[in-house]
């Protein structure tokens, strides 16, 4: 069973600053609840083909994975992904201006859980998507702020 969690909001705040912001792996600690570190494996600035190495927790759980950026347009779109684990995993931003002091953010997860995961694949997704609308009032208010 795949998972697909698409969530919005709406940031007062220019889009450069929120898709900049965003984009770059480093400050993923302050803003997304689960991240607990990020190591950059190729060096920085953000390009197509970036590597960066994630902690997490998640439901109850230590993950670590590796993303691979595979789509960058920057102030557009960031599509990220890693094969690894039991639960391959793209993650998508889009921003979008509404005016010039608003931005609409979106961010999507998709994957295809294997094994195990594949049975829970049902509460990782209401568990995903409730950690995604903390993580983006987190970073509205960290914006906003």
């Amino acid at each position: 069973m795949a998972v697909d969690v698409r969530t919005e909001i709406v940031i007062d705040a220019p889009l450069a600053r929120v898709a900049d912001y965003a984009a770059d792996p480093s400050n993923a600690p302050s803003w997304y609840v689960n991240i607990r570190s990020v190591r950059w494996e190729t060096p920085p600035p953000l390009a197509l083909g970036s590597r960066a190495a994630f902690v997490a927790r998640f439901l109850g759980r230590e993950l670590a994975y590796t993303y691979e950026i595979v789509e960058y347009e920057p102030g557009s779109r960031l599509v990220m992904q890693t094969a690894q684990g039991p639960f391959p995993m793209r993650t998508t931003y889009t921003w979008e201006a509404l005016d010039p002091g608003r931005t609409r953010m979106t961010l999507r997860n998709t994957g295809s859980p294997a094994g195990f995961a594949a049975v829970t694949a049902p509460m990782m997704a209401a568990a995903m998507r409730r950690a995604n609308r903390k993580d983006l009032a987190a970073l509205k208010k960290l914006l906003e702020g």
